[in-house]
C-alpha cells in the first residue's frame, strides 16, 4: 500500500498538469450530467458546499503561507492534494454557472460574457493561473458573484437592476467578512490588499462593466424555443401552430420564410423558462431592416411570463400590418437585455391558390 502511494505522488508530481486537466474535465462532465433546474435544492446545496470548500482552503491557505496557521500532522498528505481540490471545484462550479448562462445567453448578445467565462474555465487549469493566490481569489469571486446573480432573481421572482445590485452587495458582504477575519490572523492590511481587496474589487468592476455594456445573461430567463408562423390558435392549454415551411429547410422555425399574401398575419410563438414562482415581464421587440437607417423599431409587446411549467412559459404575438423585407423579433426584458431572437424575412407572394399547412402542437 505504502508503495502504491509513493508511486501514486511520483506520477502526480511528474504530470500535476495533466492531472488537475482531468480533474477540471471530470467536474465538467460531472455537471453537465447532473445539471438540473437553476432552482433545484440539491443544484444550489451543491454549489454551496463546493463554494464552502474552496473558501476554507483558500483561508487556510493564506494563513498557513502567513505561518499564522500549522497544518496537523493528520491533515499533512491531503493538504499535498489541495490544488487539485480547488481546481476541481473551481472547474465544477465555472461549469455549471457556464452552462445556465449559457442557457440564458441570446448567441448575439451574450457571447462575449459566455466566451469570457469559459475563457476563464481553461485559464483555471494553467499552472501559472494556479500559482497565484490573487488569481484564486478573482476565480473564487467569479463563482460567488455567479452564485448570488443567480439565486437572488430566484429568491425575488424577477430580473433587472435590483437583484443585480444586491449579487453585487452579497458578494462585497462576503469578502468584507473575510477581510475582517483574516485582519484579526494576520494584521497586515497591505497584504490583503494585494491578495483579496484587489481581486475582489476588480472582478465586481468587470461585471459591472459588463452588465452595463448588456452582456451579462438574464438568468434565470432563458429562450427555449422561437419561431415565425401563418396561423396560432389555443385550445385546452395547447398551441396549434401552422406553417408552409418545406421539409427541405429543417433549419427553419415555422416560417422564417413568410410567404405573404393579402391579408396574412405573422404569428410569433415563444417558449421562455422560468422558475418556479418566478413573475416577471419580458418585452417582444419587433424590428425592420432598412439599408438607409439599419434596423428599426416598429412595436414593442409585453409579455408576462409566470414560471413553474416544466416545459417551460409559452406565449405569442401577432402583427398584420408589415412590411416586405428582412425583419427580426427579439425577446428582451424590461432593462434591455436579450434573451433571445429570432430573424425572418417577408416576401410578398401573388399566389391565389389553396395553401397547405403543416399544424405541430405545442
Amino acid at each position: 500500500m505504502q508503495n502504491l502511494k509513493t508511486r501514486a505522488l511520483a506520477f502526480y508530481d511528474q504530470h500535476e498538469m495533466r492531472v488537475n486537466l482531468s480533474f477540471f474535465l471530470g467536474g465538467f462532465i460531472f455537471d453537465v450530467i447532473t445539471l438540473s433546474s437553476i432552482d433545484d435544492i440539491f443544484s444550489v446545496v451543491q454549489q454551496l458546499f463546493y463554494l464552502f470548500i474552496v473558501g476554507f482552503l483558500l483561508t487556510t491557505e493564506f494563513l498557513v503561507t502567513a505561518q499564522k496557521w500549522s497544518i496537523p500532522n493528520w491533515l499533512a498528505k491531503p493538504w499535498e492534494y489541495r490544488s487539485a481540490m480547488v481546481h476541481f471545484f473551481l472547474g465544477s462550479l465555472l461549469s455549471i454557472y457556464s452552462l445556465f448562462f449559457l442557457k440564458s445567453a441570446s448567441i448575439f448578445s451574450s457571447l462575449m460574457f459566455v466566451g469570457l467565462l469559459m475563457g476563464i474555465m481553461v485559464a483555471n487549469e494553467m499552472k501559472n493561473v494556479q500559482s497565484r493566490g490573487d488569481t484564486k481569489i478573482g476565480l473564487y469571486v467569479v463563482c460567488m458573484f455567479s452564485f448570488f446573480s443567480m439565486m437572488i432573481p430566484v429568491a425575488l421572482g424577477f430580473v433587472g437592476w435590483i437583484p443585480f445590485l444586491l449579487s453585487l452587495a452579497a458578494t462585497g458582504f462576503v469578502l468584507w467578512a473575510v477581510y475582517k477575519f483574516l485582519m484579526k490572523q494576520v494584521n497586515d492590511a497591505e497584504l490583503l490588499k494585494r491578495r483579496l481587496v484587489i481581486p475582489g474589487a476588480t472582478v465586481s468592476g468587470l461585471f459591472l462593466v459588463f452588465y452595463l455594456l448588456g452582456w451579462i445573461p438574464p438568468v434565470p430567463l432563458a429562450v427555449e424555443e422561437m419561431g415565425i408562423y401563418h396561423d396560432i390558435q389555443k385550445s385546452e392549454g395547447r398551441y396549434f401552430l401552422s406553417h408552409e415551411n418545406p421539409w427541405y429547410k429543417p433549419w427553419n422555425n415555422g416560417d422564417q420564410d413568410f410567404a405573404a399574401r393579402p391579408g396574412d398575419t405573422i404569428h410569433l410563438f415563444t417558449k421562455v423558462f422560468s422558475p418556479a414562482r418566478f413573475d416577471d415581464t419580458v418585452v417582444l421587440h419587433w424590428q425592420k431592416f432598412s439599408v438607409a437607417d439599419g434596423w428599426q423599431t416598429t412595436d414593442k409587446i409585453q409579455l408576462r411570463v409566470t414560471g413553474g411549467r416544466v416545459g417551460g412559459y409559452r406565449g405569442n404575438a401577432s402583427k398584420g400590418n408589415y412590411t416586405p423585407g428582412d425583419w427580426r423579433v427579439s425577446v428582451e426584458t424590461t432593462d434591455g437585455r436579450e434573451i433571445g431572437r429570432i430573424p425572418f424575412s417577408i416576401i410578398a407572394s401573388q399566389e391565389t391558390g389553396p395553401r397547405q399547412f403543416d399544424v405541430e402542437e405545442r
